[in-house]
C-alpha cells in the first residue's frame, strides 16, 4: 500500500540533503516565517513543509500539476484532509504507545510485537476504508482517486475479516502445534508450524488438519476419534515450576517453530506501520497549506494556481505577486506587483529607498519556491519557467563574524554561488557590490552579470548603482526589463513598481526629510559645494 499523495510513483524521502544555500535562502526570503504560518506549531508539518519546498527545485512540470491537482482537491474538502491526517497521526500515536521496547531479535518478541501492532492498526484501517467509501465520489484529482480506489480494493471486507482470524490465531492461546524431522546429530530441523483445531470443529477444519497430515492418518485409530470430534492421543510432560534449563529449551524450540511466520508478520507489520507513516507525513504538506490558505483568506490576500513551464523557456509574468510573509506578519493588504519578462532574462529595479524593491525581490523568490514546490502562489495569477537553483546574494551587515571587509565577504559568497549554480538557475541581487565606491562596484556588477547572463541565468538585480544601471540601460536591446520604486511628487511612496529607466537619485531627501520634517538645504547656514547630492 502506497499513499503517492506527492510524487505519481514514490515516497518522498526527508532525509534527502538540503541545497547547499539553505541558510541564506531562509534569511533572505524569510522562509522561517512562512514555515511557521504553515505549521502552526506542528513539529511534523513544520519539518515536511520546509523539505517539500527545498526540493521542490529538482520536480517536473508533471510533478507540480500532479500536487497542484491534488491540492485543489485538498482547498475544495479542507475538513476531510484534516480528518485523514488527524486519523493517520492517531495511528502513529496508537504505535509510538505500543511496547515496541520489547522488540528484540527473539521471534516470540516479535510476533508479539507485530500482532498487537496490527491489531490497533486494523481499527485504523478500519475507519479509512470507511472514509474512502464515503469520500472517494468527491474528489476528482488522479492521486486522490488513485488513493482512494487502493484503499477500497486492497481494504475490502474480506480483507479485514482475514487479517482478523489470522491474529486471533496467533495469539496461540491453545499453545503451539509444531512438527519437526531429525537432522544431524538427531538436532531438530525443518519446523512448521501448524493450526490448531477447534475441540469440536463443526467445519472443514478437521478434514484440512488431516489432509497436512498425510494419508497414512487415514488409517489410524486418532483420524476415527477427530471425526467424532474427540482430540487425538497425545504424549504429554510437564516441568518442574523451577526447571529454568526446561523451560528455556522448550522456548527455543517455540522460537524455532514461529521463527517464519515471526518474520512474515513483523515485515506485514512494518508495511502497514510505514503506510500509515507516509499518509501522515504527506498529508503534512496539504495541511500546511490549508493553514495557510485559511490565514490568507482572512487578510483577504489573493492566491491562484500558478503555471509552471518547463526550464529553458525563459518565462516570469505575474499579477498582483506580493510578499506573502509580509502578508503575514502586518496588519491590512499588501501591494501587488505586475510585470511581464518572459523573454527578458535580467530584471533591474531601482528607485526611490525604502519604494518596496526589496520586498518585490522577496515575492519572486518565494513564489518561485511555492510553485515548484506545487503550492499555489501569493498573487492573482503567476506563470514561470522551472529552475533547478535559486541563490541569493544579498548585502549583509557587519559583524564580528566577518573576518575581512564587507567588499571581499560579498565576492566570497559570489565565489560560492558560482561554483553551484547551473545554466537553468535564478538569482537575487539584493544592493549587491555597493561595499565599495559607485565606479568599482558598478564595474563588478557588470562583468559578473554578464557572465551569469551568458550562461544563461535568470537575474532580478535591485540596485543603487547609476553606472551600473544605465550602461545596461544604454546597451539595451529589449533582453532587460527596467522596472522603478514608485514615488509621488511628494515623496510619498507608493510601493508599487513601474517600468520606467533608471534615475540617478534614490530619492534619499525624501527620508530626511520625513524624519527631521525640512529639506537639507534649509538646515544648512552656509552652502558646501564640495559636499555631493545626497542620492
Amino acid at each position: 500500500m502506497k499513499a503517492h499523495l506527492l510524487y505519481r510513483n514514490q515516497d518522498i524521502d526527508l532525509q534527502r540533503p538540503v541545497p547547499s544555500n539553505e541558510d541564506a535562502l531562509t534569511r533572505d526570503l524569510a522562509l522561517n516565517t512562512l514555515f511557521n504560518a504553515m505549521a502552526l506549531k506542528d513539529e511534523l508539518v513544520f519539518a515536511v513543509v520546509k523539505n517539500v519546498i527545498f526540493s521542490g527545485l529538482d520536480n517536473d512540470v508533471e510533478t507540480i500539476r500532479y500536487r497542484q491537482e491534488i491540492l485543489q482537491d485538498c482547498l475544495n474538502r479542507p475538513a476531510v484532509i484534516r480528518e485523514l491526517y488527524a486519523l493517520a497521526v492517531a495511528a502513529m500515536e496508537t504505535e509510538r504507545k505500543s511496547y515496541f521496547w520489547v522488540l528484540n531479535h527473539y521471534p516470540d518478541s516479535v510476533l508479539r510485537w507485530a500482532v498487537e501492532l496490527l491489531g490497533h492498526l486494523l481499527d485504523s484501517i478500519k475507519k479509512l476504508r470507511e472514509m474512502a467509501d464515503l469520500h472517494a465520489a468527491q474528489f476528482a484529482s488522479a492521486g486522490w482517486r488513485s488513493f482512494f480506489a487502493m484503499l477500497q480494493s486492497e481494504l475490502n471486507d474480506d480483507y479485514i475479516a482475514h487479517v482478523q482470524y489470522h491474529l486471533e490465531q496467533l495469539k496461540f492461546r491453545h499453545g503451539v502445534l509444531l512438527s519437526a524431522g531429525l537432522g544431524k546429530g538427531n538436532k531438530g530441523s525443518n519446523y512448521v508450524l501448524h493450526l490448531i483445531p477447534g475441540p469440536r470443529s463443526r467445519d472443514w477444519e478437521w478434514l484440512r488438519w488431516v489432509v497436512t497430515r498425510g494419508l497414512r492418518r487415514f488409517v489410524r485409530d486418532e483420524w476415527v476419534a477427530r471425526l467424532r470430534g474427540q482430540r487425538p492421543t497425545a504424549f504429554e510432560f510437564s516441568l518442574h515450576p523451577r526447571d529454568e534449563n526446561g523451560a528455556k529449551a522448550l522456548a527455543q524450540l517455540r522460537d524455532r517453530g514461529i521463527s517464519l511466520v515471526a518474520n512474515a508478520l513483523g515485515q506485514s507489520a512494518d508495511h502497514v506501520r510505514s503506510f500509515f507513516h507516509m499518509l501522515r507525513t504527506e498529508l503534512a504538506f496539504y495541511v500546511g497549506c490549508l493553514n495557510l490558505r485559511e490565514q490568507l483568506a482572512r487578510k483577504g490576500e489573493p492566491r491562484c494556481l500558478p503555471v509552471p513551464v518547463a526550464a529553458g523557456e525563459q518565462r516570469l509574468s505575474f499579477r498582483g505577486l506580493y510578499d506573502v510573509c509580509l502578508a503575514l506578519t502586518r496588519d491590512g493588504r499588501v501591494v501587488g506587483n505586475d510585470a511581464i519578462a518572459d523573454k527578458q532574462q535580467l530584471a533591474l529595479i531601482t528607485g526611490a529607498n525604502q519604494g518596496g524593491k526589496s520586498t518585490f525581490l522577496r515575492s519572486v523568490g518565494l513564489a518561485q519556491l511555492m510553485m515548484q514546490c506545487g503550492m499555489f502562489a501569493p498573487a492573482d495569477a503567476f506563470s514561470s519557467s522551472l529552475y533547478n537553483g535559486l541563490f541569493t546574494h544579498y548585502r549583509r551587515e557587519e559583524d564580528v563574524s566577518m573576518k575581512s571587509g564587507k567588499l571581499d565577504e560579498e565576492l566570497s559568497r559570489m565565489s560560492d554561488i558560482i561554483s553551484h549554480i547551473t545554466s537553468h538557475s535564478m538569482i537575487l541581487f539584493n544592493e549587491s557590490f555597493a561595499a565599495t565606491n559607485e565606479r568599482e562596484g558598478s564595474e563588478i556588477a557588470r562583468q559578473i552579470v554578464a557572465a551569469l547572463l551568458e550562461k544563461g541565468v535568470r537575474i532580478v538585480f535591485v540596485t543603487h548603482l547609476y553606472e551600473f544601471a544605465r550602461g545596461f540601460h544604454q546597451r539595451n536591446e529589449g533582453s532587460v526589463l527596467f522596472l522603478r520604486a514608485g514615488r509621488q511628487s511628494d515623496g510619498t511612496r507608493t510601493f508599487k513598481l513601474v517600468e520606467g529607466e533608471p534615475l540617478e537619485t534614490s530619492f534619499g531627501e525624501d527620508l530626511y526629510n520625513g524624519i527631521f520634517g525640512a529639506s537639507i538645504d534649509d538646515t544648512r547656514t552656509t552652502p558646501r559645494p564640495e559636499e555631493s547630492p545626497v542620492h
